[in-house]
């Protein structure tokens, strides 16, 4: 072997060494950004409720009132992981069965989904709002993307039937989420779900953790996916004990049989709206779409509110049964 080709070898196995680590620390800084955030509003009450008064004031001063008339309770679950979770739960003013179980987004809590809330509050359901893992009041630092948080709802859901089901019976239920919690509410859907459970809204859901990561890998660092979703979410496996491919509600849904209603924002940049149509297009009937004109991500509410509980009431109506006037 002559001289030149020992320096070639010698440079490619420099590269090499150069990639790999270059894919590692990638690897680590995306975990970093995505599952583990330095930033967490949903852990900072005084931002959160300063948002809500901001954004919602309508919101915020009906729950002033329901915390002033002691209306809205706290509770604690030991999680399937062995963590103390957090809830809050509203009962109906007229004591009904139908309970809606809302699912917070990424990095946020219980108090991200007062606005839907009152939506339901006004429509005579019970109400259970969860702070997801890692989120609120909830133990735990990582984000679940929505797929271990699918067991959580799961319990959370027992949990409200327990509590608002009249005595010998059980709730009419609806998981609602935006978000992460809509990813959450489809990777519920596709599993075996108690017979209570009788719908869901999924509200700007991402169809993958592989494919929201990947697009934030292109819009946000201009980096190819390949090596390093792979190599993260290997890195995921071995930390906290499941891939990126495990996180797909696009592939949820397809087993998902029950009613379900999707919501996406036109304007969506931060879960792109093309991602709406491959999880319509994957969930049997029954099902509905609103794509909601000018609306950015987990902003359809804020810009059309009316339009929004005229959609959940009519959705629910069909679904779980006729309900209050708006």
């Amino acid at each position: 072997m002559n001289k030149t080709c020992k320096t070639l070898i010698k440079a490619a196995g420099a590269i090499a060494v150069i990639a790999v680590l270059a894919t590692v620390i990638v690897s680590v800084l995306l975990l970093n950004y995505s599952i583990t955030p330095s930033e967490k509003h949903g852990r900072d009450s005084v931002y959160t409720w300063k948002k809500l008064s901001r954004r919602y004031p309508a919101v915020y001063k009906w729950t002033d009132s329901l915390r002033r008339a002691g209306c809205i309770k706290d509770t604690f679950i030991n999680a399937h992981d062995g963590h103390r979770h957090h809830a809050v739960y509203v009962r109906a003013a007229a004591h009904d069965d139908r309970t809606a179980v809302l699912v917070h987004g990424y990095g946020e809590s219980w108090v991200a989904m007062l606005p839907q809330a009152r939506i339901y509050y006004r429509l005579g359901y019970n109400l259970l709002l969860p702070d997801l893992h890692g989120n609120g009041l909830s133990d735990g630092d990582d984000e679940q993307m929505g797929w271990k948080d699918r067991l959580d709802v799961l319990e959370w859901a027992h949990v409200a039937d327990s509590l608002f089901a009249p005595r010998g019976k059980h709730t009419r239920m609806i998981l609602h989420g935006v978000s992460m919690g809509a990813a959450t509410v489809m990777c519920v859907s596709g599993g075996n779900t108690p017979e209570y459970i009788k719908c869901f809204i999924e509200d700007c859901g991402y169809t993958s953790v592989n494919d929201e990561f990947s697009y934030e890998l292109s819009n946000l660092f201009s980096l190819p996916r390949f090596p390093v979703m792979p190599a993260a979410s290997a890195m995921c496996r071995l930390r906290w004990g499941w891939w990126f491919g495990d996180a797909s509600p696009v592939d949820a849904v397809v087993r998902c049989r029950k009613p379900m209603l999707f919501i996406h924002g036109s304007n969506d940049t931060y879960v792109p709206t093309r991602m709406v149509y491959p999880l319509y297009k994957a969930k049997p009937q029954p099902k509905e779409l609103w794509i909601v004109p000018g609306a950015r991500h987990a902003r359809s509410i804020l810009l059309r509110p009316e339009e929004y509980a005229a959609h959940i009431k009519a959705f629910t109506d069909k679904y779980i049964g006729k309900t209050l006037k708006l």
